[in-house]
Parts: structure tokens; C-alpha cells; sequence
């Protein structure tokens, strides 16, 4: 029986690779590959050739996992992603999960992982963190998920591309129009990139800087700390909004982007009001 290895790779300089890692791809008979195209740049650079590689995605992973899981039954196996750690907002995790069920022994070879990477150089929060990943497309969901974390006050990071980065700092703009924000990207390449200020102040740079529009994004987000509740003042309002016919969770809304206070908050603050 053999090993499945997971192993981390660069995420962008190739100086990053570990030398555990560089021992695993060089002992194996076979690497899984996101894209064959991408380790074979990284095989060739460190000298390393005569591997068998085969492809998964996320359009045949579950197809593939059989086969690399027969492969497993006698040689070991790395599974790679394009870049960084595998299995995190990318393909491989039914591969971990069919080698398990079948007892096959996985072992994590850590390394380069983006998000960690943007937070530890940006300057937010870290004690408590959520890595989010990539948002839903729709607009209403997306708002639906900011709006929940931003509820929730501690640091949180996603993944976007060149075409929507803009629109999501939109949306963030909309939620919590005082949060911190911190946009990564290039990470560990040449033109390596921190933008950093409020919702207005990154788009007002993409605005300016249109050309730095490509690439892949890491967004860090820390919503604006909540004021001390001033519970007669919100009181007052909630009991005006509710008078105008406005339902408890809509108010609770509207009063939670006026104060920059969760509204989870204040909806415990005006439930049971009466008017």
C-alpha cells in the first residue's frame, strides 16, 4: 500500500518550495496535478524529470480519485494544485477523502498558503481570523454572506479574480463602509502589491491604477469595531421605523449601517419593542 503525499507548492516565487517537499516529488513514481503544465515548470526547474503525471480538476476530480486511489494501492502518489496548499478553495479533497476510506495512509507536506500569507503582512488583527475563499456570484448572496461576517468583528479573507474585485469591494463599501481593508496581490512575485485604506480609498486606487486590475486577489477585511451601544438613541429610531410600518429585521439593518454596530445586536436590543 502505498503513501498519498499533499503537498504544498509556491504560490508564486519558486524559492518557496520546502526541502521536504522537494525529497517527496523526487521520490515518487507519480504526481496528481491540478494542471500538468504548472508542476512541470516547477519539475524542470529543480531538476527533477521521470514522473508519471496525471491530471485532476475540478471537472473529473471524482473520476480521477478512483484511479489515483488504485495507483495508491501499490505506489506513493503526490497531489499538487496549481499553486500553494491543495484541497483549500481548490480541487483534491476527494482524493484525501477515497485514499482515507480505503486506509490509505495521507500525509500533509505544509508549505505556501495565500491567505496566511496576505494576512501575516497586512497589518489586521490576527488572534481570530475566517478564511472565506471565493463569494457566491449573485449579488444578494454575496451581500447576504459580508453582511454575516462582518456581524461577526474579527478579520476575514477572500479570494477574488481581476473581474469581480472590484464590484466585491463595492459590496463591502455598501456593509460596513469603515472597515479595514488590506488587497494582496502578486503575492512573493516581482510586482508584489499591498493596497491598504477604507472601502472608498481602494477603489478610488483601482480607479486610478486600472492596469493593476489582473491577476488573482486576496482581500483582508476587519469590519469597524462596534461603538458603545447607545441604547435610548437606537430605541427612539426603532420605534419611529417600526411606526412607519418597517419590519424588525429590516431595522435592524438600516440602524446597523448608521452605527457601524452588528446588527445581530440590535436586533436583540429592539425584538420585543413595542409601539
Amino acid at each position: 500500500m502505498g503513501k498519498l503525499f499533499v503537498v504544498a507548492t509556491p504560490i508564486g516565487n519558486l524559492k518557496d518550495i520546502t526541502l521536504r517537499a522537494l525529497e517527496v516529488l523526487k521520490s515518487v513514481d507519480t504526481i496528481a496535478a491540478e494542471d500538468t503544465r504548472h508542476i512541470k515548470k516547477l519539475l524542470t526547474h529543480y531538476g527533477i524529470s521521470g514522473k508519471k503525471l496525471i491530471s485532476y480538476h475540478e471537472h473529473n476530480e471524482e473520476e480521477m480519485a478512483e484511479k489515483i486511489v488504485q495507483i495508491l494501492e501499490e505506489k506513493d502518489v503526490a497531489l499538487v494544485s496549481d499553486a500553494g496548499t491543495p484541497c483549500i478553495s481548490d480541487p483534491g479533497y476527494r482524493v484525501v477523502k477515497k485514499a482515507r476510506e480505503k486506509g490509505i495512509q495521507v500525509i500533509p507536506i505544509p508549505g505556501p498558503f495565500a491567505a496566511a500569507t496576505a494576512l501575516s503582512a497586512s497589518g489586521l488583527p490576527s488572534d481570530k481570523f475566517l478564511f472565506v475563499g471565493f463569494l457566491p456570484n449573485k449579488e444578494v448572496e454575496k451581500e447576504k454572506q459580508l453582511s454575516h461576517y462582518v456581524d461577526l468583528g474579527y478579520t476575514f479573507i477572500l479570494y477574488e479574480s481581476p473581474k469581480r474585485v472590484v464590484k466585491t469591494i463595492n459590496s463591502i463599501k455598501k456593509i460596513n463602509q469603515d472597515a479595514d481593508i488590506v488587497v494582496a496581490k502578486e503575492l512573493t512575485k516581482i510586482h508584489e502589491t499591498f493596497i491598504i485604506g477604507k472601502p472608498s480609498q481602494i477603489l478610488e486606487y483601482f480607479e486610478k491604477n486600472p492596469d493593476i486590475l489582473k491577476g488573482e486577489f486576496v482581500i483582508l477585511v476587519y469590519p469597524r469595531k462596534s461603538q458603545e451601544l447607545d441604547i435610548e438613541t437606537v430605541l427612539q429610531e426603532a420605534k419611529k421605523l417600526k411606526k412607519e410600518g418597517k419590519k424588525t429585521k429590516e431595522i435592524a439593518i438600516l440602524l446597523s449601517q448608521k452605527y457601524g454596530i452588528p446588527k445581530n445586536l440590535i436586533y436583540d436590543k429592539i425584538v420585543d419593542l413595542d409601539v
